[in-house]
């Protein structure tokens, strides 16, 4: 059996068991979807959100990203971030990192990815940004998981700039942005900034509405 056929089976006994524990399961499912949290996180197979948070199908919209960036640019993200404030009107937006993350190790080297670079220029223009605190470190791994962190905090603050977020505050409605970084090495996820309205948002960026 090839690994694809082994997917789909997985798949049917997954749906059976859900099922034999709850047959209303996917008949409520399909009516609707309320989710009180926004996901945007890292592509990296070993960060599942749903998985690392406990949550269930119809409770965490999804949205990740190699290096879990949020760019201005990237209507891909804006996109889901439209939907998810706007329309599903979710309450909180979780940006998470992960230590040892490929994207952010690729970014602190020179070396030639192609289309990649591209990607990669949003977490160098990071490290450039705290370039003083990430070369006062001299272990590779602890520069690693610093840059890991600056990086959730900056995209934390690149969310908090963005049109959707602003006009929403400016509503009124309620909706915080959690930055966090999860470990592989023992699944936790630790706080590391929380962003409430735009008081944190610099001057220069301030839209009027």
């Amino acid at each position: 059996m090839t690994s694809y056929r082994k997917i789909l089976e997985k798949n049917k006994a997954w749906a059976k068991h859900k099922l034999d524990i709850d047959p209303e399961y996917f008949s409520r499912l399909v009516h609707v979807q309320s989710p009180e949290f926004l996901w945007i996180g890292c592509s990296d197979s070993r960060v599942p959100a749903d998985q690392i948070t406990g949550t269930e199908p119809g409770e965490i919209f999804v949205h990740r990203n190699i290096a879990n960036v949020v760019d201005h640019t990237d209507l891909n993200v804006l996109s889901v971030l439209t939907y998810a404030v706007d329309v599903l009107k979710v309450k909180h937006i979780i940006i998470c990192g992960h230590y040892n993350c490929g994207g952010v190790k690729a970014a602190l080297y020179n070396d030639n990815h192609g289309l990649l670079n591209k990607w990669l220029r949003n977490i160098k223009d990071v490290y450039v940004t705290h370039k003083i605190e990430l070369e006062a470190e001299q272990d590779p791994s602890k520069k690693l998981d610093m840059l890991v962190e600056f990086n959730v905090i900056e995209q934390a603050h690149n969310l908090a700039q963005t049109t959707v977020m602003q006009q929403a505050w400016h509503q009124k409605q309620e909706i915080k942005i959690h930055g966090c970084v999860y470990s592989l090495e023992d699944g936790i996820m630790r706080d590391l900034i929380e962003i409430k309205d735009n008081e944190s948002i610099d001057e220069i960026y301030r839209l009027k509405f």
